[in-house]
């Protein structure tokens, strides 16, 4: 809608319309979907108040991943003989490839 606008500059435009604005230090953010999540890794947060509601401007450096599926761990615990936090450790850093984790586990990998 306003392009890429630097936060540092918007904080400031909208405190010259008497909005009040705060920013909040975080070291991330993650938004859960459905079907991923995004995850913003050094996060720029600006909290505006605007008639009465709380409005975030997150900008940051964006990534997704997608969530380990129980059913998944378990096939993967069932397959493998490994336990449940490794299985789990691993599905998460492959982004939940199924074939590439029962590989690595099988082969001694972590």
């Amino acid at each position: 809608m306003l392009g890429k606008i630097d936060p540092k500059k918007m904080e400031k435009l909208m405190k010259r319309l008497n909005m009040d604005v705060t920013t909040l230090d975080a070291e991330e953010v993650i938004i859960k979907m459905a079907d991923k999540n995004i995850i913003i890794s050094r996060p720029e947060i600006m909290i505006a108040n605007m008639m009465g509601k709380e409005v975030y401007q997150i900008s940051g450096e964006i990534s997704e991943s997608v969530p380990v599926k129980e059913e998944d761990i378990l096939m993967v615990m069932e397959q493998t003989g490994k336990d449940r936090q490794t299985v789990s450790e691993v599905l998460e850093r492959l982004n939940n490839d199924l074939a590439q984790a029962i590989k690595e586990l099988k082969n001694g990998k972590k």
